[in-house]
């Protein structure tokens, strides 16, 4: 059910997930993963004072998901009392209620423990397995009766936030801070660019003499570069490759994207395909920022006219 979304479309319910599961399964990572989706999280709150917590909705505001992470350290874990409290909540008109368990093999989890050197809450001074077979035996109802089931024995922990974002990322909400810049080599890259993208395969419109102090934002710049065919193929198949990557970067997890192109001194060439990849990813319901770190940057004439 990768993908598949467990709550209604009605977008004036409050969204509330309670996040639970056997300890060491990855509870903690997976709260992790819907705070970085815009969810508000917030681990071990007792269930008992949940009604308090979503008890005052305000009118005519959206609230954020809520995301309730609990196990069995959390105070007053009773799972009977746990279902019982869900159950009336899911009846409000103004709640979307669900429950994400994330489970584990016995085998995996003691192999966790003994490698983390870490004891069980539920062992004492027993063994970890022990503690994890009374664990499972406190949460057998609560695991059947929960909406969505994450089993953790075979994923690594990217795997696990990929497998939590797949489910509850919300698709209309943009979760990929993306940044565009324009940059001259001459000046050094930027350390941080993620994509760089080196335009000085295309003629230099410093060279000619009306355009050398204007810049890739006026219009005989522009129509100076897109007259290069070389330009068009390039830059088709740029865009091309960055609406292809953003998804894929969104479903690893990236909070940020920067997008950087360059040329010699940082005003025409690349000022210009910075704009045009901005337009290429509004058109693509994106929304860029937009940086241009040399455009003012007097000085790169003088190394224009070295590299010339």
């Amino acid at each position: 059910m990768a993908g598949d979304s467990i709550y209604t479309s009605d977008t004036q319910r409050q969204r509330v997930l309670l996040v639970t599961g056997m300890s060491g399964a990855g509870k903690t990572t997976a709260l992790h993963v819907l705070e970085d989706l815009g969810w508000e999280a917030i681990d071990n709150f007792p269930i008992r004072l949940l009604h308090r917590l979503v008890s005052d909705p305000q009118p005519g505001s959206q609230s954020p998901p809520l995301a309730i992470g609990f196990d069995s350290r959390t105070r007053g874990f009773v799972p009977a009392n746990i279902i019982d409290t869900v159950d009336r909540l899911d009846q409000r008109d103004d709640l979307d209620v669900a429950t994400l368990f994330i489970d584990c093999s016995s085998g995996e989890l003691e192999r966790r423990y003994n490698e983390t050197r870490r004891r069980h809450p539920l062992a004492k001074s027993r063994a970890a397995l022990d503690g994890i077979m009374a664990e499972r035996e406190l949460f057998a109802h609560l695991r059947s009766w929960s909406n969505v089931i994450i089993d953790t024995s075979e994923l690594a922990t990217n795997e696990l936030q990929q497998a939590v974002r797949q489910r509850f990322a919300d698709d209309t909400v943009q979760s990929l801070t993306i940044t565009v810049s324009s940059f001259g080599y001459a000046r050094g890259m930027p350390p941080l660019a993620d994509l760089v993208f080196d335009m000085r395969f295309l003629d230099n419109p410093h060279w000619e003499d009306n355009l050398r102090e204007q810049t890739g934002m006026d219009a005989p710049v522009a129509d100076y570069i897109t007259a290069q065919p070389a330009f068009t193929q390039a830059f088709a198949k740029i865009s091309d490759l960055v609406l292809d990557l953003l998804p894929r970067y969104r479903s690893q997890g990236r909070a940020y994207l920067h997008i950087a192109f360059g040329c010699t001194g940082g005003r025409h060439r690349s000022v210009y395909s910075a704009e045009r990849m901005v337009q290429v990813l509004r058109e693509a319901s994106f929304s860029p920022t937009l940086l241009h770190r040399n455009m003012q940057s007097r000085a790169a004439d003088q190394i224009e006219r070295a590299q010339h």
